[in-house]
């Protein structure tokens, strides 16, 4: 059975870019010159709305856990913290960002972005011990004790990550990008979905997209039409 197509090959294959091949080359030779088709910073921040959506699921259970912990599914917030544990921390933060994208950062010699790396990589680790404790008090019935305690820490720990999330997004993933000419960030980016190949046997992101969204559907959280907050008053 042949190799599922990558999300580039795909981009390359899809209707769009056959029709775009009828247009003359030229109109889009610049525009190709300018800007590789996927890039790396790309899938970094599309990676980031995985681990994001993860964390709205830790961020919803937080009134639940505090009044009927019980009411609490642990077996699909375990599955949530796992998949925060595999996608997250092992393979986005460990392989792509500590491995990558901070070196080379640090090599910068910038003192306001080394502060940044020293910062999120502190935050790397404390959220692994968090993820640990997640799944270590969700192999059963979560009791009163211990959904007051997992509500604290949803808490803290969202806010930390949105936080975190949006300063890479916006200050170290930008700033790691100027490093690189657009050809060769198109070849980091082949040489990030091979990692993601190596950790997952196939694309570990399109699993990750499923998985999240079988969690939210456990949870009552599939159609985001909920959180569309009611219009204002008037002036």
């Amino acid at each position: 059975m042949p190799d599922p197509l990558s999300r580039r090959e795909l981009l390359q294959k899809s209707p769009i870019a056959a029709a775009a091949l009828l247009v003359p080359t030229a109109l889009f030779a610049e525009e190709k010159k300018d800007e590789p088709e996927v890039t790396a910073t790309e899938d970094l921040m599309r990676e980031h709305g995985v681990i994001r959506r993860a964390l709205l699921v830790y961020a919803e259970l937080v009134p639940k856990l505090k009044s009927d912990p019980g009411s609490v599914d642990p077996a699909a917030l375990q599955k949530t913290a796992k998949l925060f544990r595999t996608f997250g921390e092992d393979y986005h933060e460990r392989q792509l960002e500590e491995e990558h994208i901070f070196p080379t950062i640090k090599k910068m010699n910038k003192p306001k972005l080394t502060h940044y790396v020293d910062v999120l990589t502190a935050q790397h680790q404390r959220g692994r011990e968090i993820t640990e404790y997640v799944i270590a008090v969700t192999n059963g019935k979560i009791g009163k004790q211990h959904g007051d305690e997992l509500a604290k820490i949803f808490e803290a720990f969202t806010l930390m990550y949105q936080n975190h999330a949006a300063r890479e997004d916006t200050i170290l993933f930008p700033a790691w990008k100027t490093n690189y000419t657009n050809k060769q960030l198109d070849e980091i980016g082949d040489q990030f979905e091979d990692i993601e190949h190596k950790t997952f046997g196939k694309d570990g992101f399109d699993d990750a997209e499923e998985t999240i969204s079988q969690i939210e559907k456990t949870f009552g959280f599939e159609d985001i039409a909920q959180f569309t907050p009611p219009a204002p008053p008037k002036p």
